[in-house]
């Protein structure tokens, strides 16, 4: 299943192939005060494989807190947070914002709240290696792509 989304402005956009075909897609309300503030909802596809495009790169902010292991890919101009980011052992791996989803219908989403407090840096890669999309590209104003896997 191909599936499509965007900031509200469209300077970040995705298509993430999810395979196989999801009979429900698993969507993770993370409880972070960040998350909670932008409305992130996240979920990734291990399996699949995510083509993020950026038309205007000097448009796009990204913001690291905590542990500083995942960037936050912000559109300046929307203020809208599609995708997340982790480089772990030289590879990028990715989740996206469901609510930047387009054209899904809101009955294959299974929400759920994810709390990662007390989770150490350890575990918290190991766990975005496992569950994290691992085959990402990111394209930035049609030119070749800036980060692949």
């Amino acid at each position: 299943m191909q599936i499509t989304g965007r900031c509200h402005c469209g300077n970040i956009s995705f298509a993430l192939d999810w395979k196989p075909e999801p009979f429900e897609i698993p969507a993770c309300a993370c409880t972070c005060s960040f998350c909670t503030k932008h409305g992130g909802v996240w979920t990734s596809c291990p399996a699949g494989s995510l083509r993020v495009s950026i038309r205007s790169p000097a448009r796009v902010s990204t913001y690291c807190f905590g542990t500083k292991t995942a960037q936050f890919h912000v559109c300046s101009t929307c203020g809208v947070v599609p995708v997340v980011t982790s480089r772990i052992d030289g590879r990028l791996y990715a989740v996206v914002n469901v609510n930047a989803f387009e054209g899904v219908a809101p009955s294959l989403l299974r929400r759920s709240p994810a709390t990662f407090d007390g989770e150490d840096e350890q575990a918290r890669l190991a766990r975005r290696k496992r569950n994290w999309i691992a085959e990402v590209e990111i394209v930035e104003g049609g030119t070749r792509p800036s980060v692949a896997r």
